[in-house]
């Protein structure tokens, strides 16, 4: 099984069996030559039928795959159902498996050699006509489709994701547990967390204007689990983050949870990895590289602008602040003397093929991420020099830089560089998601699976807006120094933490960390955080007490399970791998929920809405 143009394909729809189910003796999907001359009893939708003179032909369906019914006139009660049963219609079907004739097998079926011969066809259900014909998904909008859900969810290739779904979750349970892990749950209802994301917020009826808040992960109660002598702890937890959503963003997701204690990152990192590599192997039959690669957060950002690169695509950034800081050029030298800024190039092989409106249409996009334009120079014919450039900024550069420029980027004629000139936050936000928009427009991206570990996070990411420090993971990441003192010297911003995340084919899987055991390094974390001990003690004074009483080294990881399977299904949205997922608005278009509820359930809960704007 392997994701081929997006849809999943499966060598074997359905190997699993009925036993002492009273309707059915088969799945439709398993029927094949093994069967010859059984009897067999399928319940299933309609999902096509056609009348060839006089002989009733039903393409049956469930949650395994299609078979081929054929109705014949001589069996009259039969065929008078199959005559009016229509597309979405619930029938139960007895009859004999035989071979299709010759000349009419359908190889893309597991069933495709045979054809069930009905002797007994039963409507369970009729059904109106179907807002789309599951066939005709894609010419019908996503807010059909989710209003519909029910409907969706029969087609085929979602009937395999959710399969390949629970497949993959079956196989990490075994894997893990095989490794000593437990699955212990952890609450649902808790305190509102001050880090990360919005939470959503649940008011209490017992506890008048109190609330608790869904929770965002299950972080600190896996570390207290590690304090309790639970040495090996494993969830597939749902979590919930009130945020602006993008295609691999839902306000409620699932996450795979680990935590072991008496670790070190060499642990987590290499029990995730044979998870991982069991994963692949068991459900697709694809091989993992081992050991995974490993790159340093900083040499990410150099090369790529991104903590989750995406190896297939060659292309990468290369530095030339140096070579523009003394130009005439403002927009290059200006960054180039800034110690937040940052000028880089992307060279693009045969890019000089690239019409003026696609040039634009790449600037178009860049200015999504913050890129005030986006300069770029035509490689024609580098042996000459200035003179072989095609540019509207190659006047403002000198020769040397220009030499410089060919010379880093390794430019050949008919190629096209690319320049980013800002803050450094903004190139390598841009840049690399230009890297990644170019690779895949020009074909660039190979096939292969290429997982990465990304080591030697910086512990805190300095908010502009805010002028403040923040946690590039969060607070209870255990620090690469573990003195306290030390700490407290040294500077916030070159601090690195012993964080890692797991990247595969430009997606962040997973990410996590050796966490803060001691009390003294995890109070020096928050008096860099700006924390004091009052408002460390309001917010975690239940983790800072468990430290107190013996806390183990320990570390762990989680895993986005949404993105995780997105991937393995060859889906282009997490949205494609959830029964019932929210659209980009953070609402439920089956249930229409979010809904309003009435006075007397707000009354009793202590609550008077505020209309926008705060008039009551």
């Amino acid at each position: 099984m392997r994701p081929s143009g997006g849809v999943l394909t499966m060598r074997n729809p359905f190997d699993h069996r009925l036993r002492n189910l009273d309707m059915r003796s088969h799945y439709c999907g398993e029927i094949c030559e093994d069967h010859l001359d059984h009897t067999v009893t399928l319940c299933g939708w309609v999902h096509r039928r056609r009348d060839h003179g006089g002989i009733i032909f039903i393409d049956l369906r469930d949650r395994a795959g299609l078979v081929q019914v054929v109705v014949d006139p001589d069996t009259e009660e039969a065929f008078a159902a199959a005559d009016r049963a229509r597309n979405e219609y619930v029938l139960r079907i007895t009859g004999r498996v035989r071979h299709r004739p010759d000349g009419t097998e359908n190889p893309d079926l597991h069933s495709g050699r045979v054809e069930v011969l009905a002797r007994e066809v039963e409507v369970l259900n009729t059904a109106k006509t179907p807002p789309f014909q599951l066939d005709e998904h894609e010419h019908v909008g996503e807010d059909v489709r989710l209003r519909h859900r029910y409907i969706d969810l029969r087609r085929p290739e979602m009937q395999q994701r959710l399969q390949l779904r629970a497949r993959v979750t079956s196989a990490i349970r075994r894997h893990l547990e095989d490794e000593g892990f437990l699955d212990i749950e952890t609450p649902m209802l808790t305190r509102a967390t001050p880090e990360g994301a919005r939470d959503y917020l649940v008011p209490s009826r017992t506890h008048t204007g109190r609330f608790f808040a869904l929770p965002q992960s299950p972080q600190l109660f896996k570390q207290l689990l590690m304090m309790a002598g639970f040495d090996r702890y494993y969830q597939i937890v749902r979590c919930f983050r009130d945020e602006d959503l993008r295609a691999d963003r839902q306000p409620e997701f699932t996450q795979l949870d680990m935590e072991a204690a008496f670790v070190d990152e060499e642990a987590v990192m290499g029990v995730t990895e044979r998870m991982l590599r069991h994963l692949f192997r068991a459900v697709l039959d694809v091989e993992l590289p081992d050991p995974f690669p490993r790159m340093p957060y900083a040499e990410a950002m150099h090369r790529f602008g991104s903590d989750k690169p995406d190896l297939r695509i060659p292309l990468e950034l290369v530095e030339v602040a140096d070579l523009v800081a003394d130009v005439d050029f403002k927009v290059f030298s200006g960054p180039a003397q800034d110690p937040r800024g940052r000028v880089a190039a992307l060279c693009v092989p045969g890019g000089g093929e690239l019409t003026r409106k696609q040039i634009d249409d790449y600037t178009d996009y860049v200015g999504r991420y913050g890129a005030k334009g986006l300069a770029y120079i035509k490689v024609n014919d580098p042996s000459k020099g200035v003179e072989g450039l095609q540019s509207p900024i190659v006047k403002f550069l000198t020769e040397t830089a220009v030499e410089g420029i060919l010379q880093r980027t390794g430019a050949s004629a008919g190629d096209l560089i690319f320049f980013g000139a800002d803050r450094a936050s903004v190139v390598n936000d841009a840049l690399g998601a230009l890297r990644v928009r170019i690779g895949h427009d020009l074909g660039m991206v190979d096939s292969a699976w290429r997982p990465l570990w990304v080591v030697d996070f910086p512990m805190f990411e300095y908010d502009e807006k805010d002028g403040r420090l923040y946690s590039l993971h969060h607070p209870f990441t255990a620090p690469q120094t573990t003195d306290p003192k030390a700490l407290r010297e040294q500077s916030a911003e070159q601090l690195l933490s012993r964080a890692y995340d797991v990247v595969l084919n430009g997606v962040e899987l997973g990410g996590g960390s050796v966490r803060i055991h001691d009390p003294a390094v995890q109070q020096a974390v928050f008096g860099l955080l700006g924390i004091d001990e009052t408002e460390a003690r309001s917010k975690f004074g239940f983790l800072l007490d468990a430290l107190d009483y013996g806390c183990p080294p320990h570390g762990g990881i989680a895993f986005g399970m949404d993105r995780l399977v997105m991937l393995m299904a060859g889906a282009n949205s997490i949205r494609e791998v959830m029964a019932f997922p929210k659209t980009q608005t953070a609402t439920c278009m089956l249930t229409e929920a979010p809904a309003e509820v009435g006075e007397a359930q707000l009354r009793e809960l202590g609550i008077r809405l505020r209309r926008v704007g705060g008039a009551e």
